[in-house]
């Protein structure tokens, strides 16, 4: 009994080290620096049209600003970390200016040559916590600094940074392969590359940082997750990734797979990109970007606060989290979200684990879930990481 007891004092330190770690970093610092879910999936899934009003998570903005071509009603962005909702708030008073260009340089390109001076014409328009973020972290856009993009900053970028470092400058074969594949036209010009690329893409350097816990928190994966996964997978985190990384390069097409991209080369094309950034779309967001309101709380008190009938809900993966850590607080969301919906209201999540297992009976009485629709998307979804999407209207 005593041997057990000293064997769990270290797993105990260390499961509480990353979770102080997951809420420090969740705390001080912008996570995701572009959205990690296939908008292209959900906006199929939820069918958006003029009478739709949408909950979400902010997360980046870029799939808030996706599911406005679909010209929703209201779309209502929440966070509990202003500093996405500051990113979202910066794309949205660049849509308003009306300069294109501008908008594509910061956020396609991921440099602006004029960055302050563009700062400083938004800034007036930018609510006081994004001015506060954005006054310290303009730089983020400058085309001289030692990252040379937008995307390789926030703590997810800084993780991709260091990863395609190691890969793209100290192993050049994988960085002719990675870019070849980049332009490759067909599934089977992928398989190809990618026999000759894995044996060279799980180095120790990879291995090591995929294991990190204060790396994979910076990613903005919490314990849960982690546990998830283990569950799930033999081969733990880093089986679960070579798993999720050899679907997305081998059945999916990656030239269309600007999520990948970026990381990649710390810009879109403009072939490759999220539609908010294509020339095209430019005037139907700058019509409809008054829809987009963006709050700094919990869904929860989101909806304590601003009761309606809502038709859709977006809420990414935040519930693994709440399951493990605070199942009181998933309970009281879904009784605050089954409070504001209507019968056939469309509800969208995702998960690291392959089930539901995890959500309140109570809400799982009260939806019906489309698991074959929702599998068989699942596996075109060209980010590839999660275990599972779901997909469920209230009944």
């Amino acid at each position: 009994m005593a041997a057990h007891r000293f064997t769990t004092i270290p797993r105990k330190l260390a499961n509480h080290t990353h979770d102080l770690l997951f809420r420090t970093v969740h705390s001080r610092w912008l996570i995701y620096n572009a959205c990690w879910e296939d908008p292209r999936i959900d906006r199929e899934l939820m069918e958006l049209d003029k009478s739709s009003k949408l909950v979400m998570l902010t997360s980046a903005g870029c799939n808030a600003l996706d599911y406005l071509l679909d010209a929703p009603a209201e779309i209502h962005c929440v966070d509990l970390n202003p500093r996405q909702n500051a990113l979202l708030q910066l794309k949205l008073a660049l849509i308003r200016r009306g300069d294109f260009s501008d908008l594509y340089a910061m956020f396609g390109d991921g440099v602006h040559n004029d960055y302050r001076k563009l700062y400083a014409a938004v800034r007036p328009t930018l609510p006081e916590y994004a001015q506060q973020f954005w006054d310290n972290n303009i730089a983020y856009f400058d085309a001289g600094g030692k990252k040379r993009s937008f995307y390789y900053h926030g703590t997810s970028g800084a993780v991709a940074w260091l990863l395609t470092r190691n890969l793209l400058s100290e192993k050049k074969r994988i960085r002719h392969d990675l870019f070849e594949m980049l332009d490759a036209q067909t599934l089977d010009e992928q398989r190809e590359i990618y026999q000759r690329i894995e044996p060279g893409l799980w180095g120790r350097f990879t291995s090591w940082v995929i294991s990190q816990p204060f790396l994979l928190a910076m990613t903005g994966v919490p314990r849960p997750q982690i546990q998830l996964i283990q569950q799930d997978y033999p081969g733990g985190v880093r089986g679960y990734v070579a798993d999720k990384l050899r679907h997305v390069l081998t059945e999916v097409l990656f030239r269309d797979n600007y999520f990948w991209r970026v990381y990649l080369t710390g810009s879109y094309s403009h072939a490759c990109c999220p539609n908010y950034l294509k020339e095209e779309n430019f005037t139907r967001l700058q019509d409809a970007v008054e829809q987009i309101h963006v709050y700094n709380t919990s869904v929860t008190d989101f909806l304590k606060h601003h009761p309606d009938d809502y038709s859709h809900y977006v809420l990414l993966d935040h519930q693994d989290w709440l399951a493990w850590h605070a199942p009181e607080a998933l309970a009281e969301e879904w009784d605050m979200i089954l409070a504001n919906s209507r019968p056939g209201s469309r509800i969208l999540m995702r998960s690291a684990s392959n089930s539901v297992d995890f959500l309140p009976t109570d809400a799982v009485n009260a939806l019906h879930f489309h698991d074959e629709r929702a599998r068989a998307l699942h596996v075109k979804d060209r980010v590839g990481t999660y275990g599972s999407l779901h997909f469920a209207e209230v009944l």
